[in-house]
């Protein structure tokens, strides 16, 4: 079975990293670039794991985390915020929401993978 992940964030450059990272890795990966869009295509295809930027247009990462956390068809999807805001507090506020995972910009690709497989209990190869 494969999993599927949600890349949502707004810097291209990140998305198309992130989202190769994500199929070398051997997941289903749709890509989202706003929040709304985010939920849009959480609503159309659950995924099992959200990698989700704090600051995009439209809505941002906090909110997103805490509509997914509200859903309760949702409750199962793990995320992983990434962001530029590495103060503590930001960090916090993330996993207050619901976040089960913080992860700061600029951001090890291998951190990344490693974290996407351990929430999702992938055995490493």
């Amino acid at each position: 079975m494969s999993f599927s992940v949600l890349v949502a964030d707004d810097e291209t450059n990140i998305v198309l990293s992130l989202e190769f990272l994500m199929k070398q890795a051997g997941f289903d990966v749709k890509v989202a670039n706003d929040g709304e869009a985010a939920l849009s295509a959480i609503a159309d295809s659950v995924p099992d794991l959200v990698l989700l930027d704090v600051m995009m247009p439209k809505r941002d990462g906090y909110d997103i985390c805490s509509a997914i956390r509200q859903n309760p068809d949702w409750q199962h999807i793990k995320i992983v915020m990434l962001t530029a805001k590495g103060r503590e507090l930001e960090r916090e506020k993330g996993l207050a929401v619901g976040a089960d995972d913080y992860i700061t910009k600029p951001f090890s690709n291998r951190v990344v993978v490693e974290r996407v497989k351990q929430l999702l209990g992938v055995e490493e190869t």
